[in-house]
């Protein structure tokens, strides 16, 4: 997406050093009105590219005078509370959301990392959105839903999300504790996260902050004695949060949390390479949800192909891109005897693989293909988030 096609003339008569506090308010906003969902300041050599993460895709909009450059980012670094005389070290703050925005805005992210050409800095945007706040919103297939669903019913068990950054599990874990709110009144549900992305009323959320004291562990064993019946743990990154959170799925706790892993079967392993017993793991560990999210065809401009299926053109409600929007695509792993076994066994990636395969498991590009077909996006999209590289020989 080129700057031009965004907006030719926005910012012609602010690019200029006594403008900055406009320009950088103005971007802000267009962010906002575009439902971008972060901000990218990066310096050059010679220019300063700001760019828009739209639909997970990032693009850049406008190309400002590099004699700007530090005045921009000293604007950022006021409005987000930071310290604007260090320009060595990353800083992470806070922008006040205006009155302007805070019926659309959660929370606004600033954060500054110095580079060879000056400052780069980072605005990530949180969003009110009332169309996924509850489970059966989020677009799971539904067998997926039904088996969330009997998982949120349990009074021990351990369900893991898998998946990257962006990827819409914070939307999921929210869901299900709305859902859990809604359907069995009366638990105790308490949450470790950092930060806080979605509050929810009704749940304890604590925040955990990044070199204190209290770590997800010391957290997490302290909470044990408060008597929770559910805990939602932000990620499990380390060994010692790992070992905790499967003793608290097999001491009569719900516990749900994520996990960087590329697949559900890859997560299993990742729990016994941090030195989690096989018998725990089989133990414990009900489900493995793994999810990515693909960008919706733009209603307005998708066209319909002598195929029979839909393609993106492009036109300016999105952009250019021809996509508009998001959705959900997903797999689930649910353990069984077989599973079990194999990992009592401790096989490996490739065994756990054929292990779903004989299965008829259904994965993730897969599951996505239902999406094809309803004409909500493209095959190209899907191959492209799924990691599939098709062979053009």
């Amino acid at each position: 997406m080129d700057a031009s096609d965004y907006n030719k003339s926005s910012y012609d008569q602010k690019k200029n050093a006594q403008d900055v506090v406009s320009l950088v308010d103005d971007l802000l906003k267009k962010a906002v009105d575009s439902a971008a969902s972060d901000v990218h300041f990066e310096p050059t050599g010679s220019e300063l590219l700001v760019k828009f993460r739209l639909d997970g895709v990032l693009g850049t909009i406008e190309k400002l005078p590099k004699s700007l450059s530090d005045n921009v980012i000293a604007r950022l670094k006021v409005l987000g509370g930071l310290l604007t005389y260090r320009n060595d070290i990353p800083q992470e703050g806070r922008i006040e959301i205006s009155h302007d925005y805070n019926d659309r805005i959660i929370d606004r992210r600033l954060a500054v990392f110095p580079t060879i050409h000056g400052q780069r800095a980072v605005v990530r945007l949180f969003y009110k959105n009332a169309e996924l706040m509850e489970l059966e919103q989020l677009g799971f297939s539904p067998d997926i839903y039904s088996a969330l669903k009997k998982i949120a019913a349990k009074n021990q068990s351990v369900l893991l999300l898998t998946g990257p950054a962006g990827s819409g599990k914070s939307t999921t874990l929210a869901a299900l504790l709305r859902h859990i709110l809604r359907n069995f009144p009366g638990k105790s549900i308490v949450t470790l996260e950092d930060p806080v992305e979605i509050r929810i009323e009704g749940v304890t959320q604590t925040q955990i902050t990044p070199h204190g004291q209290m770590t997800f562990p010391t957290a997490l064993r302290s909470l044990l004695r408060q008597d929770p019946q559910v805990l939602m743990i932000g990620e499990i990154r380390d060994a010692e949060t790992a070992k905790i959170a499967i003793e608290a799925g097999l001491t009569g706790h719900l516990l749900m949390s994520t996990m960087h892993s590329g697949t559900p079967a890859g997560a299993l392993l990742r729990l016994l390479e941090m030195g989690i017993e096989p018998y725990q793991v089989t133990s414990s560990v009900s489900a493995v949800l793994n999810q990515r999210l693909v960008r919706k065809l733009c209603t307005k401009c998708k066209s319909k192909t002598e195929a029979a299926v839909f393609e993106a053109v492009g036109c300016e409600v999105c952009f250019n891109t021809g996509y508009k929007g998001r959705v959900l695509i997903a797999e689930m792993v649910q353990l069984d005897s077989q599973l079990r076994k194999a990992i009592l066994a401790k096989a490996d990636l490739d065994e756990l693989e054929n292990i779903l395969k004989s299965k008829g498991h259904t994965n993730m590009l897969e599951d996505g293909k239902r999406l094809v077909r309803e004409g909500i996006t493209t095959e190209e999209e899907l191959n492209k988030v799924c990691g599939v590289v098709l062979d053009d020989s």
